[in-house]
């Protein structure tokens, strides 16, 4: 994505509670010379920012031109993540737009080849056992996660029904009421000018 100079930028992400996420960005600042954005923006960082459900701050940092930033959610929810450059030219002279590459990985644990190549076969199906225990635990916590959204989804829904059926039943009394009252105040009108 690209933002200008100044600008702060933020991406939400719902995660489920106790999941490690990890985000890798670079940055490239345009050229107005060349007309394209260079590899490298030397001198630039990024402010990265991360806000909880509830508005606390788990992460506030500044980064170089590119970096690996990572933060555990303790809520399940919408967390905010915002990134900001470290620019400082004023508002005015600070023209020059920014591209950025973001990749984040929600729950995800790598594995490191290097050190399964280094321990021997027992020990590479143990961590490799252990990686897959970690994924299904990761499995679990999102289909928890997506259980309780669906359940917070259902008492919603039923919420609004109920309403709905209890204005209907206000709204019939009130259209009764007035039908009636306009019934008797036709007879009292009718048997007042002595037409009935």
């Amino acid at each position: 994505f690209h933002i200008g100079e100044r600008e702060e930028k933020c991406i939400i992400e719902d995660i489920p509670s106790d999941t490690l996420v990890v985000g890798n960005y670079k940055v490239q600042r345009w050229d107005i010379h060349k007309h394209d954005f260079l590899e490298s923006a030397p001198g630039l960082g990024m402010f990265v920012t991360v806000t909880s459900p509830t508005g606390e701050v788990l992460l506030s940092k500044l980064y170089g031109p590119q970096g690996t930033f990572s933060f555990t959610s303790y809520l399940s929810g919408e967390h905010i993540i915002c990134f900001q450059s470290n620019s400082t030219r004023f508002a005015v002279i600070a023209g020059s737009k920014l591209r950025i590459h973001l990749d984040i990985r929600v729950g995800e644990h790598f594995l490191d080849e290097s050190a399964i190549q280094a321990k021997d076969k027992v020990n590479e199906v143990n961590v490799r056992l252990e990686h897959l225990i970690e994924q299904i635990h990761h499995v679990t916590r999102e289909q928890d996660y997506e259980r309780e959204r669906e359940e917070k989804f259902r008492k919603t829904s039923e919420e609004t029904n109920s309403n709905i059926l209890w204005w209907a039943i206000v709204q019939t009394l009130i259209l009764l009421s007035v039908g009636i009252w306009q019934i008797k105040s036709l007879r009292d009108f009718f048997i007042a000018k002595k037409l009935v």
